[in-house]
């Protein structure tokens, strides 16, 4: 018989430290497990090939965990690429991106043709997964066209809209089916037409319409500061009532990924996140760790609801609403 040693090998210390680390998502397994998370990803981890590939593992890992997940995506970048390209310039009011006809063309192509293509195909590299969809299919998503003051005028933003319906059913039926649907924002128009839709403001209906328990908003700042730039602690947990207080004082870019986790919880979500899309496997962290990553917005009722390990505060910073504002974030709509 080979005797062991009391003391483990290095190598065998990496992988009790690996075994800790799986023990500690046990009681977020167990509160999740089956529960719909929906993920809107955009910004600058669209951007990285690596990012990429670690997002769509990140998704898959979800799945194989019990998860079911739900993607919803823009794709600023590409959009704005592809209108250099075809000598169509991109501005931005009101953190929206004005759409004319011609370059409306061009989003429904980007994010429908090519990036939700992309998603698709790097989560089916694990299996037959993903399905793509746009807001247009099956009535999805249905907007009206959108309009936004500035300097308290009108001001007309083109083919951008405001979601006023969300059919789930297709999206239900695949996640019963074991998919993983990938959703682009784009959405029918009242017009027969098709608007382009904030990607942040559609994951946030389509979490309300599909009962979801979390909302996922991946971007590009680490999430809301406290009395930025004077004090870099991040707020960790806010209450419906604090982020109320907080929307005046927040910058375009933040503003509608902070409202579209407000909408989230008031509409029955209970937990909406603001996290850094940057951070490879950034989605892992915030759903199976105890000290998670970035900036929720969580309604304690709505938590307690949750079964399993049941109501597991989370730690860190909280607001101060009388002194906190929001990181600048240059993002918006597509």
């Amino acid at each position: 018989m080979i005797a062991r040693s009391a003391h483990p090998t290095a190598d065998q210390a990496q992988a009790i430290d690996k075994a800790s680390h799986l023990i500690e998502a046990l009681p977020w397994l167990s509160r999740f497990h089956g529960r719909t998370v929906v993920v809107k990803y955009g910004g600058n981890a669209m951007i990285s090939e690596e990012l990429r590939v670690r997002f769509a593992e990140s998704i898959v890992f979800l799945y194989y965990a019990g998860l079911r997940p739900v993607v919803v995506h823009g794709g600023g970048p590409q959009i704005s690429a592809q209108l250099a390209l075809a000598g169509v310039e991109s501005t931005f009011t009101a953190g929206l991106r004005v759409t004319t006809d011609e370059a409306m063309d061009i989003v429904r192509m980007v994010l429908t043709g090519q990036v939700n293509r992309e998603i698709v195909g790097l989560v089916n590299q694990h299996g037959p997964f993903a399905v793509g969809m746009s807001g247009e299919d099956a009535n999805l998503l249905v907007a009206e066209r959108k309009s936004v003051e500035v300097d308290g005028e009108a001001v007309d933003i083109g083919r951008v809209g405001e979601i006023t319906e969300v059919h789930p059913g297709a999206v239900a039926a695949l996640i019963a089916d074991g998919r993983i649907p990938v959703v682009s924002s784009v959405a029918r128009a009242d017009d027969g037409g098709v608007y382009n839709v904030n990607a942040d403001t559609a994951a946030s209906a389509l979490a309300v319409a599909l009962g979801a328990s979390k909302l996922i908003v991946l971007t590009d700042v680490e999430g809301l500061f406290a009395d930025f730039p004077a004090n870099t602690e991040l707020i960790s947990r806010l209450a419906v009532e604090e982020l109320r207080e907080l929307l005046p004082s927040l910058s375009s870019g933040m503003l509608p990924k902070m409202e579209a986790c407000l909408h989230a919880v008031e509409g029955g979500v209970p937990q909406a996140h603001i996290i850094d899309g940057r951070v490879p496997h950034s989605l892992l962290l915030e759903v199976f760790t105890d000290q998670g990553v970035g900036t929720m917005v969580a309604d304690e009722r709505l938590e307690a609801g949750l079964t399993g390990n049941g109501h597991v505060p989370r730690p860190g910073h909280t607001a101060d609403t009388a002194t906190t504002t929001a990181v600048t974030n240059a993002g918006g709509a597509q």
